[in-house]
Formats: structure tokens, C-alpha cells, sequence
């Protein structure tokens, strides 16, 4: 989940790098575009060595992936997505941000090979660092915080608010990047708004009758305002990302997230005094598919935007709102309230709106 890593975090939007971390993997998913972006000049060496029959060559290469096949490498992306925040979910006994720190040192261990094989360094352009800096303390504390999410409320909840991430991309993209926010970008942010009061259900608006829960209502209020929280960093992060461009190395932005986040995670344990190591194996295969559920995500998603429009991922992507639906129901025995499912529809509703209109602007 991402990374901005989850599923929001997902967060797919046209005209934003996808990165980590993360619905759970929303800030790495942004940085997904930034590695098919970044590697499309060595890809063209062929064209620019002959002027016209080569040229032809990739032309047709392009064509020859199956029609749909990024549709379906976004759909198995969401799956797996899906798949890791359901794990962290089952996971009893091990703190939200331990279990980020866990996610941190895997990646860290498939990072590095790269770095070196990419020759990237692994401090970055002198003019870039502090955006490093941010991108790597935001899109950890953001992964954080929807892992914790997921372990106080319902994962379809937090599945659903994490997906008002480009709402608030567009707005900090106004206000930091100078970026056009129009009248259809304030209507796609008041659905995102109703959307997640249908969620929250506050006692002042629906009643008390309307909050009841298996769970207390205060722990639904935390894992609300820690998935609204996830929302905002992650779309921090991909404001960031995209401020920086192709500049900087994908896998140097990935770096920066795994080694602060695990400098961050280890200050908040030990602050928290709450570093554990899970007493069942039950918990331990689950956090081990955490990581490998999370990372295969983020390769089929780099693989979907690699021979599909973005536009077009960004609308499959909202299937991770449908996964955790089912997974909800069907292995937490937790049936969703129809306030759920009408909050679930305005959001998806204003993300898929900002993404098509995202899409239509691109191709004019």
C-alpha cells in the first residue's frame, strides 16, 4: 500500500508522478510514472541510430502488447494492494509504525542493488536534497499513518478516504505550484468532503444511532483522521515529486523514503517504548506479505503505465475500493453500512472525475 506506499496511495492522477508508499503505497505509487518516465530515452537509442526504417521498429513494439493487458496489470496491482493492507489488518500484535519500519528495511534491501547497478549515489543533485529530505519524511510518516488507519477502522474506510488524495494534490498543486484550480476541481473536492462525512458520521449531524459500530466510535474518529492524514502527506509528496521532475532517480526518491522512514519509525518505537517482535508466526508471514505483496504492487502498477494511459490506470485503480470491500466482508466478517457505501461512491466518483478530466486536458 503506498509510500507514499498504500492504495490511495494510491492517488493516481494523469499529470502526477505516481510514487510509493502506499495506499498503503500512495507515495511509491506516484514515483511508478517517474521510473517509466525517466527510462524512456535509453529506450529510443534505436530510432534516433536510423531515420526511418528503425523508426518503425519501436513504433510497432509499442503495438504489440495484448489490448487490456495494462488494464489487467493495474487490476492484479490492486489486488495485491489490496491484498498487503489486508495483511496488516490480521496482524495482532505489532504496532502500525513497526510495521512500516519492517516494510522500510525490505525495500531497503532491494533499493540498494539497484542504486549501485544504476549508479544513482545515494545522496542526490546538492540542489535537490532538502525535496529529498521532505518527499522521504513525508511519505513515511503518510504510510505510517494509514497503516495505523487500517488496524482502528474498517479497511474499507480506510481504503475509501486514502482515495481523497488527488483532491488535496490539486489544491496544494494550486497553492505551491501555481497549477490551474478551477470550478470542476472545487466541485471533485466537495464530493471527496461529502464523501467522507458519510464515513466519519459525526454524532452532531447523523445522530447517535447512526454510529453504531462493532468498534468504539473513538477509535473509527482515529483511524478517520489518521486516514485523512495519509491523504495530505501523500498529496504532499506528489507535489514534491512532481516539483523535482526526472531530475532526480526514481530509486534515489525510494531510498530517501526507506532509510528516513526507518530513521523516523525507530525514534517514534522507541519513544512509544513499543518495539515488539510478534509472539505468533501467524503475524510473522503476515509481515513479511506485507512487503512482498506491497512491492509486487508497485511493479505491476510501473508495468500497467508503461503500455497503458495513465488516465485510464487511474480509473481501473479505484478497483482497490471494491477489493476491500470483499476482502472486508468476506475475512473480517465485517459487512460495510450503506452510509459506508454512499461515502465509498462519492469519493471513487471525485477521483475518477479528476483523473478523466485530468486525461481530456492531456489529450487536447
Amino acid at each position: 500500500m503506498s509510500s507514499v506506499d498504500s492504495p490511495g496511495a494510491t492517488e493516481l492522477q494523469p499529470r502526477v508522478p505516481l510514487a510509493d508508499d502506499t495506499p498503503p503505497d500512495a507515495s511509491e505509487e506516484p514515483a511508478a510514472v517517474e521510473a517509466v518516465e525517466t527510462s524512456g530515452p535509453g529506450c529510443c537509442w534505436s530510432c534516433r541510430s536510423s531515420p526511418s526504417g528503425s523508426r518503425a521498429q519501436p513504433e510497432a513494439k509499442k503495438k504489440a502488447p495484448c489490448p487490456g493487458l495494462g488494464l489487467f496489470y493495474t487490476l492484479v496491482s490492486a489486488f495485491l494492494f489490496s491484498v498487503s493492507s489486508l495483511c496488516v489488518k490480521k496482524v495482532q500484535d505489532v504496532h502500525a509504525v513497526e510495521i512500516s519500519a519492517f516494510r522500510c528495511v525490505f525495500q531497503m534491501l532491494v533499493i540498494i542493488p539497484c542504486l549501485i547497478y544504476r549508479k544513482s549515489g545515494f545522496i542526490g543533485p546538492k540542489d535537490q536534497r532538502i525535496f529529498l529530505f521532505l518527499r522521504g519524511v513525508l511519505g513515511s510518516s503518510a504510510m505510517m499513518l494509514l497503516y495505523y488507519a487500517f488496524q482502528t477502522t474498517s479497511l474499507a474506510d480506510a481504503t475509501v478516504i486514502s482515495f481523497s488524495c488527488p483532491v488535496f494534490t490539486s489544491i496544494f498543486a494550486w497553492i505551491f505550484l501555481k497549477e490551474k484550480y478551477g470550478l470542476w476541481d472545487a466541485l471533485f473536492t466537495a464530493c471527496a468532503l461529502v464523501g467522507v462525512v458519510l464515513i466519519v458520521r459525526p454524532p452532531f449531524l447523523f445522530g447517535s444511532s447512526a454510529v453504531v459500530m462493532q468498534e468504539s466510535y473513538s477509535e473509527h474518529l482515529k483511524g478517520t483522521f489518521a486516514s485523512v492524514g495519509y491523504a495530505v502527506l501523500a498529496a504532499f509528496t506528489l507535489v514534491i515529486l512532481r516539483k523535482m521532475g526526472k531530475s532526480v532517480d526514481y530509486f534515489l526518491t525510494v531510498w530517501y523514503y526507506v532509510v528516513l522512514g526507518l530513521l523516523v519509525s525507530s525514534i517514534i518505537l522507541t519513544i512509544l517504548g513499543a518495539w515488539s517482535l510478534p509472539d505468533c508466526g501467524l503475524d510473522r508471514l503476515y509481515l513479511i506479505m506485507v512487503a512482498l505483496f506491497g512491492l509486487g504492487a508497485q511493479v505491476f502498477l510501473t508495468k500497467a503505465i508503461q503500455i497503458e494511459k495513465v488516465g485510464l490506470v487511474a480509473l481501473m485503480k479505484t478497483m482497490d475500493v471494491v477489493f476491500a470491500f470483499t476482502f472486508q466482508i468476506i475475512f473480517l466478517n465485517d459487512v460495510p453500512t450503506w452510509w459506508t457505501v454512499g461515502g465509498a461512491l462519492c469519493v471513487v466518483a471525485s477521483s475518477a472525475g479528476a483523473a478523466i478530466r485530468k486525461w481530456c486536458q492531456g489529450s487536447k
